[in-house]
């Protein structure tokens, strides 16, 4: 193995795969966190994870390779204002790792101008496909990657890269044609839809269109597979791509990881680039020998079999190769997941339940509207967002999620009970949202475990967003089982509050109170203290707060509730079991740094006592003041 340890402590058993994979991870860490500093230097291109060439031949040790415009002595550094790379780089923990310099750089595979003849994939195509010619009206051209789906909404779009559908002066819902403007200048003819989403930055070279003026097949072109899923691609894997320029063209994986610096001109300047690197397969050499060329940047690479044989599983997302006159062949391409997570697209096609108009919280819901809460200003930059707001819908319900404790950081919900449906939640797993990112989501990880004390509790009930038509009730059920609606409640939270007051709270307004048109809206979520419990990694809140709004005879009622191991102190004591308090709003407003809209504030009429000391809990139903 390349990496030595400088310290004498004796190494347990271990696999050379398992050490291996465990000396690629800490690889990546460090290219991520200490990248940038290398590629400040103006000569060095990239800096990745690759087996140390000796002799012009490539070896089995892995090494830090780096790759630069010009390879020079140490006498010409200063005149390219470099420095010498040492050989061998400790990459923390007393690990070090030779080191690798060859001669390379890179550019974007964009077309710079039209060729002379017109092959098919330059063509209008009718359907459109992957594979072939696309461009932003005010690009050249580029390759059509593949067809993915919205992650909101579930329409269609075309995944190519930010130089191909965006460009340097592009914004989005610019024209995006089939094909390119270098190949067909009848841009009116050949719409295919608009810019929709577009990122260049560390994440990769990427953008969507819609696809909303043409037909369209998922096919890729001279491949004839379809991407289905997606894989992480490792040192020596064999992949193949079908692009506008080069058409189809196999490659070997050089590179699984690299961090790389490339210049995308004025006024976008200089980006860095997380990707791998591929070069060519000896076993299919391309034609020309270029395995790719300008024109090509947009197409996916798929994995393949030994024999070459594509599969239905996409490595990466192509968007450039080595500079003009740069001896070796290389080609260079995105991490799919990270970028379907950063366009909020999927490859596989919604099921039609799934497409169901989502309308989430209703703030005319009531007689009095009454809109969702407003997060003070210390918290709204930690607040989760999704086409530009904070406010995640799902059928019945929106929420707002924390970056930082990935729990909602409050549930807002409207209850029909002329409507309400008696569904069961058979089949219906915990799922994370993939609208949303994955890092901000807790998931089963916390819970799972024969001896794990903790539950994963619904904010928003599901017996309460489970109405309207049966296809709308299911569609709510289903939703109401994200983990974004989810939090971690201890097994002595749920005895003193599943089974007492708090669990009924909804219950008991309609049992108790004549509701207008017996429609009520609820918001609820956790209390979070710089000090909650730690458990794997994630804070546990240990209160809860739940506010309930409805009207009675045409006046509007506002009740809130807290949920605490103790009213006045915010230490977390062990012991005490949970009780229910009856608050004012502004007691919640203060906890969890939120504005509820003033006609609430209005509609809290409870009077409580000065000291907390005489403040009692909530032991019954009967106990709450309902007027």
């Amino acid at each position: 193995m390349a990496a030595k340890k400088r310290a004498s402590a004796k190494q347990g058993p271990s696999s050379a795969a398992g050490g291996q994979e465990e000396l690629l991870t800490d690889l990546k860490q460090f290219i991520r966190a200490r990248g940038s500093r290398f590629l400040s230097d103006p000569n060095v291109s990239s800096i990745g994870i690759g087996y140390k060439e000796k002799n012009g031949r490539r070896s089995r040790e892995l090494s830090l390779q780096f790759t630069v415009d010009r390879k020079v002595g140490p006498e010409e550094m200063e005149s390219l204002a470099t420095v010498e790379i040492p050989p061998v780089i400790d990459i923390g923990g007393g690990v070090e790792v030779p080191t690798d310099v060859v001669q390379r750089a890179y550019q974007p595979h964009v077309l710079v101008m039209a060729e002379g003849e017109t092959p098919e994939r330059q063509k209008r195509l009718t359907p459109v496909r992957p594979g072939v010619s696309v461009g932003n009206v005010k690009v050249s051209a580029g390759t059509l990657g593949c067809v993915v789906f919205d992650r909101n909404d579930g329409s269609p779009s075309v995944l190519s890269n930010w130089h191909v559908l965006n460009g340097r002066n592009g914004k989005l819902g610019d024209a995006v044609v089939q094909p390119g403007k270098a190949d067909d200048s009848h841009l009116a003819l050949n719409r295919l839809g608009a810019l929709k989403r577009a990122h260049l930055g560390r994440i990769g070279d990427c953008a969507v269109s819609t696809i909303t003026d043409r037909d369209f097949a998922t096919d890729i072109l001279g491949l004839d597979v379809t991407p289905a899923k997606t894989g992480e691609p490792q040192i020596d894997d064999k992949v193949v791509k079908s692009g506008r320029t080069t058409g189809v063209t196999h490659g070997v994986v050089s590179r699984p990881f690299v961090k790389v610096s490339i210049n995308y001109g004025a006024p976008v300047g200089v980006r860095e680039i997380e990707c791998f690197e591929i070069g060519p397969d000896p076993k299919h050499p391309a034609d020309g020998d270029e395995i790719s060329l300008p024109g090509d940047s947009g197409s996916v690479w798929m994995f393949t079999t030994r024999s070459g044989k594509p599969t239905d599983v996409l490595a990466g997302l192509h968007f450039g190769g080595e500079s003009d006159g740069d001896p070796e062949d290389r080609a260079l391409a995105c991490f799919p997941r990270a970028v379907f997570d950063e366009l909020k697209v999927t490859l596989e096609r919604p099921d039609p339940e799934s497409l169901a108009a989502v309308t989430g919280y209703d703030p005319g819901f009531l007689a009095v509207p009454i809109g969702t809460p407003r997060l003070n200003p210390s918290i709204k930059e930690d607040a989760v967002q999704l086409d530009g707001s904070e406010v995640v819908p799902y059928t019945h319900f929106s929420l707002a999620l924390s970056v930082s404790r990935r729990f909602a950081i409050w549930v807002a919900w409207n209850v029909d009970g002329g409507l309400l449906k008696k569904l069961d939640r058979k089949g219906i797993e915990f799922v994370k949202d993939p609208r949303l990112p994955v890092a901000a989501q807790v998931s089963n990880e916390l819970y799972k475990g024969p001896t794990n004390r903790l539950d994963r509790g619904h904010i928003a009930r599901r017996a309460d967003v489970v109405w309207g038509t049966l296809a709308e009730a299911a569609k709510a059920n289903k939703d109401s089982f994200f983990y974004t609606n989810i939090t971690p409640q201890m097994d002595d939270f749920n005895q003193s509050a599943r089974n007492g007051v708090w669990g009924h709270l909804e219950d008991a307004v309609f049992e108790d109170v004549r509701v207008d048109a017996l429609k009520v809206s609820v918001f609820g979520g956790p209390v979070f203290h710089e000090d909650d419990r730690v458990f794997r990694g994630v804070m546990l809140p240990r209160e809860f707060w739940k506010v309930i709004v409805y009207t009675e005879d045409a006046t509007l009622k506002c009740k809130a509730f807290l949920l605490t191991q103790n009213l006045e102190v915010t230490e977390a004591l062990e012991l005490d079991e949970f009780r229910v308090f009856q608050v004012k709003l502004s007691e919640i407003q203060k906890r969890i740094h939120l504005r509820f809209p003033a006609a609430m504030a209005k509609a809290d009429t409870l009077v409580v006592p000065e000291s907390v000391e005489e403040r009692t809990p909530l032991e019954r139903q009967s106990d709450i003041d309902w007027s």
